[in-house]
């Protein structure tokens, strides 16, 4: 599942300027600082300059820079939400025709109500995919951000299960891709996992 692996270019600009540290401790210190700090600077900005920029960033700069500040945070931080987040999104924008395939097969497989709280249409387009996810990366600098990251752990979800069933329909004739998608279906069954956990954490006042 390469889509969700880091990095995946060398951006050539910086992300406002700030790397990590070879101390863990500075690291950490960091990736939070700057994950709060992102959020709060969205969120006071009436406009929705910063957050469209922070929507736009991985596809003009890559996903290292962020990797660099946000990857090894703990999955229940605020760090971790974002990172995962981002992730979600460059995967979805890098390959929108699978995601669709495998959303619209979870859709139609999962009896639970995740796909309605993702949001997709029914069924969704490869470019009706890319406009959801950052549609739920723009609620979270800009919206309900527990809201958000529950609409991104259902999308996971659904996900997950067109994963599921898309590889037993390979397990046959094609095992390797098979696996691949089972791989797919455990990580984003993870991120569906960690996603709520930080949105119940959020409303109880304690992501950070």
């Amino acid at each position: 599942m390469s889509e969700f692996h880091r990095p995946v270019r060398r951006p050539s600009a910086s992300f406002d300027n700030l790397a990590g540290s070879a101390s863990a401790a500075e690291r950490s210190r960091v990736a939070h600082a700057t994950a709060a700090a992102l959020v709060s600077r969205a969120r006071a900005d009436e406009s929705g300059t910063s957050t469209e920029r922070l929507i736009a960033f991985t596809d003009e700069h890559g996903i290292d820079e962020i990797a660099e500040l946000w990857s090894g945070a703990p999955a229940v931080s605020l760090p971790g939400a974002l990172w995962r987040l981002y992730l979600l999104q460059l995967a979805i924008h890098r390959d929108a025709q699978t995601a669709a395939l495998l959303y619209e097969r979870g859709r139609v497989e999962l009896p639970t109500v995740d796909a309605a709280v993702a949001g997709a249409p029914a069924p969704a387009s490869p470019e009706e995919l890319v406009v959801l996810i950052d549609a739920i990366l723009r609620g979270a600098f800009r919206g309900d951000f527990a809201v958000a990251l529950e609409r991104a752990a259902a999308f996971c979800r659904v996900q997950a299960s067109g994963a599921t069933h898309v590889a037993d329909d390979y397990e046959a004739t094609e095992p390797a891709r098979a696996s691949e998608l089972t791989t797919r279906a455990l990580r984003l069954s993870t991120y569906a996992r960690d996603l709520a956990s930080c949105a119940n954490a959020w409303r109880a006042g304690i992501l950070t």
